[in-house]
């Protein structure tokens, strides 16, 4: 699947016409990028079937980018991509991945100190050449090194959303080949962890050999590593390495269990099989005598454990296990069991679709509510609503609700903006009009952690705000949280009633697993939204219950689980 490849190719030529200072076309260039990141279909196929013309149907793309699209499809390369890299020949995609430095900047950089990768950037920083610079500052050189510290944090992983349709290609070539009796992939990806470092696939053959010699030919493979009957290990194009493993059907439940992880899980598993006189690894469990007890299935493994099956998502080590011995693990929330998508934005600020289109999407994705929350005026980047512009979409949405009667259900909410006092850009008897609000920070995210604390729960104290959206504003392998007493947080929202919010935006999920663990202690109920500015967005719900598992929330700490009525009943 190509679209991971062409998505990085478009946002790396809307970052060197930033650069030079080009107007509208970089944000055109990052639009197409998330349209064909979250296309659900192989841009390849989708071209064959809906031709050019249903390429620029998609957000973002118009004939231009169209054109270049259809380029690199045909010949590997876009021309005027590699003319613009042999002009500035520097890391744009690692270097603007650094928080505070954006692509002007970073021709900046180039220009005064020749700066071209990462290390050159750490080196003139720690060497004091960058505060040199007009326009920079002792201040920004530290902003800059510890960017360059988060960054170096990430360890080169790669956001698990973004690589879902990559390894759902894989697995589905594979299987398609006939040589497999089992193709299952394990590892973080399996955990659904945030970000994953590299693809581990299991499989179980009769022709190990032919499979691996089929699995090297995957159009994606950009270098083989080794080869051989039982493991081969590859990198892919988009960067990531790929392992496939072929264990004997007798052994595939164990090896699941082995590599599925994590470390601490299994070597507790381990703890256990040993005080019964046990041993267990990635080819089974066996007694004394090494006689297999257990192999084929990993159920089995854990029952003869003493346990239930745990999900993998759960599979931390922490404290999961004993849960599993008691016969008390929580019964998580389920996939596509979301009722209702409480984020989304449109093109009346800086969605791509008009509220009709998402509208359209939900009802064919089987949602029973949508709640359309667009920025608000003082998030002038995003041409965010005013008053008297809100008031004019809650006219509109009156309009659809009465079109789509019996269909859905759209609500009139917004996307508050919390200033840096803890108020918000939204008067009060505008904002009690609507059906439910969002209150988020989009500014000043160094303020001191007591001071950010203060400024959100000034926020949920007010009557009127129903959730938190994204509540540390994380982005993740781009911005850390910002500085918050979370446990504080928590308590507040249990105390005010106000809901928070698991963001599902790949590159948000936020709240973290940890975080949606200690809500559903405290009894503080979340929802699970998609931030979709697309109607392709708003696929990715099922990635906020992902998160939701990991935090081992049931479907009553999450309660837009609900029918719409009962969900209504409850927040209002």
């Amino acid at each position: 699947m190509k679209n991971p490849e062409i998505a990085k190719l478009l946002r790396m030529m809307g970052i060197y016409l930033q650069m030079k200072g080009v107007q509208f076309k970089p944000q055109a260039y990052e639009k197409a990028a998330y349209s064909i990141e979250a296309l659900d279909e192989d841009i390849e196929e989708f071209i064959k079937k809906n031709g050019k013309e249903g390429l620029k149907n998609l957000p973002g793309v118009g004939e231009s980018i169209a054109e270049k699209i259809i380029e690199y499809l045909k010949t590997g390369k876009i021309k005027e991509l590699e003319e613009l890299k042999k002009e500035v020949p520097v890391d744009v995609e690692t270097l603007t991945s650094i928080e505070g430095v954006g692509p002007k900047i970073v021709y900046k950089l180039y220009k005064a100190l020749g700066i071209k990768t990462i290390e050159d950037l750490e080196k003139a920083c720690r060497e004091h050449k960058i505060r040199r610079l007009p326009g920079f500052g002792e201040k920004s050189e530290e902003k800059i090194l510890k960017g360059i510290e988060f960054f170096k944090q990430g360890g080169g992983r790669v956001i698990l959303g973004f690589i879902i349709p990559v390894v759902e290609e894989l697995v589905s070539y594979l299987k398609e080949s006939g040589l497999a009796k089992e193709v299952v992939p394990a590892g973080s990806y399996r955990r659904k962890k945030e970000t994953i470092g590299d693809i581990d696939i299991l499989a179980v053959s009769d022709k190990p050999e032919k499979l691996m010699d089929y699995f090297v030919k995957f159009p994606e493979v950009s270098n083989i590593y080794a080869q051989g009957p039982t493991k081969t290990m590859v990198r892919l194009k988009i960067g990531l390495d790929a392992d496939l493993r072929v264990v004997p059907e007798e052994s595939f439940g164990a090896a699941l269990a082995y590599f599925t992880g994590s470390k601490d899980h299994n070597i507790k598993m381990r703890e256990l099989a040993i005080k019964k006189g046990w041993k267990l690894n990635e080819y089974g469990l066996f007694d004394k005598q090494e006689k297999m007890i257990a192999g084929r299935t990993e159920e089995e493994i854990y029952e003869k454990l003493g346990l239930d099956w745990i999900p993998p998502e759960m599979r931390e080590n922490r404290g999961e296990i004993e849960l599993a011995m008691e016969g008390k693990l929580p019964k998580l929330i389920e996939y596509g069991s979301i009722k209702g998508d409480l984020q989304v934005q449109t093109n009346w600020t800086d969605g791509q679709n008009s509220i009709e289109e998402m509208v359209e999407e939900a009802i064919k994705l089987g949602l029973e509510y949508i709640c359309i929350t667009d920025h608000t005026k003082s998030l002038a980047m995003t041409g965010g609503l005013d008053e008297e512009k809100l008031l004019k979409q809650m006219a509109e949405i009156d309009k659809l609700n009465q079109k789509y009667k019996g269909k859905i259900k759209i609500l009139k909410g917004a996307e508050v903006n919390i200033l840096k006092d803890g108020s918000l850009d939204i008067k009060d008897e505008v904002l009690a009009k609507l059906d439910f609000v969002g209150a988020a920070i989009h500014s000043h995210f160094n303020l001191p952690r007591n001071v950010q604390t203060e400024r959100i729960k000034k926020a949920m104290a007010n009557p009127n705000v129903d959730c938190i959206f994204h509540p540390t504003g994380r982005v993740i392998n781009k911005r850390p949280a910002y500085e918050v007493d979370i446990d504080e947080i928590i308590d507040y929202a249990k105390k005010t009633k106000t809901i928070l919010e698991i963001d599902a935006y790949p590159d948000r999920l936020d709240l973290k697993d940890e975080h949606i663990r200690k809500c559903v202690e405290k009894g503080v109920k979340m929802v699970i939204d998609s931030d979709a500015h697309s109607v392709l967005h708003l696929g990715f719900l099922d990635l906020g219950v992902s998160q939701a598992r990991r935090g081992w929330a049931t479907p009553s700490d999450i309660i837009n689980t609900l029918a719409y009525d009962k969900f209504n009943s409850l927040i209002h």
